[in-house]
């Protein structure tokens, strides 16, 4: 394998390699990459294959990747950064810095339930174009006057991204700073991280890319609707159902039915969640949203860049301690409204659950945030770790995805 995969692997973490490998002879991957660290020391650090299927570029070590969701935890961060300098109570209402956000049965909300998944909010009232979602002002206006589709606080369900321009006004409003500018300043200067990225970071990314698994058999249960890049499927934010203490495993059955049937939904919180705003032509490749970089799903990035947020996270470089502790205590849990599995969160990051699976491990202090097609950007300050994985082959909900699954437990078991 060493003519696809490149790069640097400790020894001791030969596992991750070895999982890391196999994805690609398996006919997992197109491009990918990988990065670990244990405490402060970079263990892991590989990529492979092809970044751009249709011109054959080969990925490259600084080759950023789209992160769909895993922008959520970053989005939270800058959030959380200026809580903690006083702009702001989490607990507190959300109208006592936000008045318009009060309309409809609102003005109970706190800063904990934007952050959280509780607001009520996961989609928008009517269709919203890419073009539209780079205004970040006009649309928190639109949530600020939308009717919550339950009371806030009373119950949960994921806002796939709407919590982008939730959370992303609690920035706004008190840095003055879209969430990317306040990141950049902040905490990712010397990181190749960006939430609206400059026209030559999006040339030489890695582009999205839909369809069968390479080498992989034919699968009749999937659509166009839940493998285009761009389209958010139920599998996206984590994988399948399982016992707690089961591999994971393919959504399979009844629930496999249901979740598909709520996709193609149109009425169905889950299809009004994941695909509005749309993306526009060309999925997520759309330079459009790569500029705009929308705060719940639209950072470029590089897998030692985001496993490098998670190792200054857990070395209170980016929030203090007990900031940081308070933000993965878990806010909200059990069945989602929007993804009708089991979901818990904190103040913006996933706790495990059937939508954030970790090896056993890693189910005490683990906390991170997956996203669209495989990605995920996980820390545990119990183990010392730091991890991110990023792929460009969309995975499919039909088949589960247990790319990140694998590498995740390679590293927990290189760490016993």
């Amino acid at each position: 394998m060493s003519g696809i995969v490149e790069g640097h692997c400790d020894p001791a973490f030969a596992a991750v390699r070895d999982a890391f490998e196999e994805n690609f002879a398996a006919g997992r991957e197109l491009g990918a990459a990988v990065a670990v660290y244990a405490g402060d020391r970079k263990v892991v650090d590989l990529w492979g294959g092809v970044a751009d299927r249709r011109t054959g570029r080969a990925w490259l070590p600084d080759t950023p990747c789209f992160g769909f969701s895993c922008t959520k935890a970053i989005t939270a961060t800058a959030a959380l950064l200026l809580a903690e300098r006083g702009a702001y109570e989490v607990d507190g209402p959300v109208t006592g810095w936000w008045p318009e956000f009060g309309a409809a049965g609102k003005d109970g909300t706190t800063a904990a339930h934007l952050l959280s998944h509780q607001a009520g909010l996961p989609a928008f009232a009517r269709p919203v174009q890419a073009e539209e979602a780079a205004d970040p002002a006009a649309l928190a206006a639109e949530l600020a006057a939308q009717k919550p589709e339950w009371t806030p606080g009373e119950a949960h369900g994921y806002h796939a991204l709407t919590y982008g321009w939730l959370a992303g006004e609690i920035v706004r409003r008190h840095s003055g700073q879209t969430v990317g500018t306040f990141v950049r300043d902040e905490f990712a200067r010397d990181l190749d991280l960006w939430i609206g990225a400059p026209d030559d970071v999006i040339e030489r990314s890695a582009k999205l890319s839909a369809g069968r698994r390479i080498g992989s058999p034919p699968d009749t249960t999937r659509s166009e609707a839940t493998t285009r890049p761009g389209a958010e499927a139920p599998h996206a934010e984590g994988d399948a159902p399982r016992r707690e203490a089961d591999p994971p495993r393919s959504f399979t059955g009844d629930l496999l039915r249901r979740l598909a049937a709520a996709y193609i939904d149109p009425q169905s919180t889950m299809n009004r969640a994941l695909n509005n705003p749309h993306p526009g032509k060309g999925g997520y490749n759309n330079p459009v949203v790569l500029r705009a970089g929308w705060p719940s799903a639209g950072m470029l990035v590089t897998a030692p860049a985001l496993a490098a947020f998670y190792r200054d996270l857990l070395a209170g470089r980016i929030l203090r301690p007990e900031t940081l502790r308070d933000a993965i205590r878990p806010r909200a849990g059990g069945p989602d409204r929007t993804m009708l599995i089991d979901s818990t969160f904190g103040l913006g990051f996933m706790r495990p659950a059937q939508t954030f699976f970790t090896p056993e491990a890693a189910r005490r202090s683990a906390f991170g945030h997956t996203g669209a097609g495989g990605s995920i950007g996980l820390a545990d300050p119990d183990a010392g770790l730091a991890l991110a994985y990023l792929p460009n082959l969309m995975s499919h909900m039909a088949a589960g995805d247990l790319r990140a699954y694998r590498i995740t437990e390679a590293a927990y078991a290189s760490v016993a």
